[in-house]
């Protein structure tokens, strides 16, 4: 039973109340033929959402969650449950992190079905589960000393490095390439695919006019941003650039009475506002970060002017790789400039 709604909360509507989520597996009805299933996760934020859409006599399934005995229970009870006994005909994936593809191999396997993806999303899977349990090489931990890391933190990082597979089950040898507003038949209504950059490589958000829905992924959450980072892979990448293209692009496709299925948090009413709030959020921590700049600063030496707290823990490489993210969007505007310090690393300062 969905919570009575509340007020708008900062210019957003949650129509089921701001807060309020279904249970974690029991699948949850927003509209005729479409589902919400909550997914746990061992990590923040502690869940993912996925849908659950029924295709006449089948289930499109998007977003898969994590690989873990737990996930795999919650989705045979739902095959037992409510798919009552109808396949899964095709299995969607919104991006290629372990939340949302994780078990995307082994839903694939079980009914025999085709997954759907971009391709970039899909190649760019393969590669980084390839690196799984394998030592990060020497170019990585070249990238991550000229950010500022010390011995300790370079440790940490190798140790971490080649995890990425092991929250996906094995994945599938072909797959059913999504393109950038292609539409999608799912039950007799018309989804289109939405291509987005910077969270991931080729992120696909699913609009259905007619149901005046948004599948958005992680393109757009009601009070996260998600994360924009720079990696060893292509260190002179921008991908805050495009992220913030990407918003602005969909802000201008997608009408503003949507309700919005986000990955994460509440489903919501205020897409605009939500996109507005984003845009504007990172033009201030690019102008906080460009102030800060006055004197030379290493990447973990700004922190404070994007996170406004002390970073710690788990959250310190996450934090290295967006701001990284942010520098090189000064970078490519021009605004600031990098020179190599063989003894403290890469040194950012405003021209």
């Amino acid at each position: 039973m969905a919570a009575s709604p509340k007020p708008e909360t900062q210019g957003l509507n949650y129509p089921y109340g701001n807060g309020w989520s279904p249970e974690i597996g029991e699948p949850f009805k927003i509209t005729d033929g479409v589902y919400q299933l909550r997914m746990p996760l061992p990590f923040a934020p502690g869940h993912i959402n996925l849908w659950l859409l029924e295709d006449g006599d089948g289930w499109t399934v998007v977003d898969t969650g994590i690989d873990t005995d737990e996930c795999k229970a919650i989705w045979n009870r739902v095959f037992d449950g409510l798919f009552q006994g109808r396949p899964i005909k095709q299995v969607a994936v919104t991006h290629m992190h372990a939340d949302h593809l994780g078990l995307a191999g082994w839903l694939t396997e079980q009914f025999n079905c085709p997954l759907w993806m971009t391709r970039e999303e899909f190649f760019m899977a393969k590669t980084l589960v390839h690196d799984t349990d394998k030592e990060a090489p020497e170019a990585a931990i070249r990238f991550y000393r000229g950010a500022g890391y010390n011995d300790d933190q370079i440790k940490t990082y190798k140790n971490r490095f080649g995890h990425f597979g092991r929250g996906i089950y094995p994945m599938p040898s072909n797959y059913r390439r999504i393109v950038d507003r292609e539409v999608l038949s799912i039950n007799g209504n018309h989804w289109q695919v939405l291509v987005s950059s910077g969270h991931s490589v080729e992120h696909a958000a699913l609009y259905c006019p007619g149901l005046k829905l948004l599948i958005s992924g992680d393109q757009v959450l009601p009070r996260i941003t998600p994360m924009v980072g720079v990696f060893p892979l292509e260190p002179w990448d921008d991908p805050l650039r495009r992220w913030l293209l990407s918003c602005d692009r969909l802000r201008d496709l997608v009408p503003d009475d949507v309700l919005v299925l986000p990955s994460h948090q509440e489903l919501f009413f205020g897409l605009h506002v939500r996109i507005n709030q984003i845009l504007e959020s990172h033009e201030q921590g690019l102008k906080n970060l460009l102030a800060l700049l006055t004197e030379p600063k290493r990447a973990i030496d700004c922190f404070e002017a994007l996170f406004k707290r002390k970073i710690t823990g788990n959250l310190f490489h996450l934090a290295t790789v967006e701001t990284l993210a942010h520098l090189n969007c000064l970078l490519a505007r021009k605004q600031i400039v990098c020179r190599r310090d063989s003894a403290n690393g890469d040194i950012y300062q405003q021209r």
